[in-house]
């Protein structure tokens, strides 16, 4: 499979500069990304804006493709990248601030994606992975009778882009996944939690 990392936000809220490179556990928030989805065996591209040129000279200088999309919004930009690149078949997008991916967790999503039959997946996050996080959750809403928050990860098909895409709803109860990034709190429960902890 082919992951888009949306990687084009300012990061004011966390005010460290370009948020994909801000550096947890010796690396940028996107490396940690990026190498769960290359060890992974997954092709990536980094969606990038004009917000973000480090950013993109941090992808040239790694090697890895980015696409600059228009800016004109999250999905928007994932479905110009995913046009451009032609890309007929289901491919992963993920948020570049979501440093506590693993190739266990890709493998699962996959799995449960490919199992479930459902044109697209979208991956939840109990409130209770937050709380054990010590993050501040987004909007949430009843997913299964589980109160539960949109993680960053899913799975779109290339070829049903322009139609709505009935959805696999997994939610998952990791609190790797409770750790996007967008506070210094949130940096610094990510770093009590990643750092030093053996990759799966």
């Amino acid at each position: 499979m082919h992951a888009l990392i949306v990687a084009g936000g300012a990061g004011s809220r966390l005010g460290m500069g370009e948020k994909p490179l801000v550096r947890l556990c010796g690396k940028p928030l996107l490396s940690h990304v990026t190498d769960a989805f290359s060890a992974a065996g997954t092709k990536v591209t980094v969606i990038t804006s004009s917000r973000v040129p480090f950013t993109e000279n941090w992808c040239r200088a790694t090697g890895i493709p980015y696409f600059r999309g228009g800016g004109n919004g999250y999905v928007e930009d994932i479905l110009e990248c995913a046009a451009c690149l032609e890309l007929g078949n289901p491919f992963f997008t993920c948020v570049a601030d979501l440093p506590g991916i693993s190739v266990e967790i890709l493998r699962r999503v996959e799995a449960s994606y490919r199992a479930s039959g459902k044109v697209a997946c979208s991956v939840w996050v109990p409130l209770s992975a937050f709380d054990r996080a010590g993050t501040q959750p987004g909007y949430s809403m009843g997913i299964a009778g589980t109160p539960a928050v949109p993680s960053g990860l899913n799975i779109l098909h290339g070829a049903y882009l322009e139609e709505e895409q009935e959805e696999l709803q997994l939610i998952i109860d990791d609190e790797r996944l409770a750790l996007n990034i967008n506070t210094e709190r949130d940096l610094m429960a990510a770093g009590r939690i990643l750092c030093g902890r053996r990759d799966d």
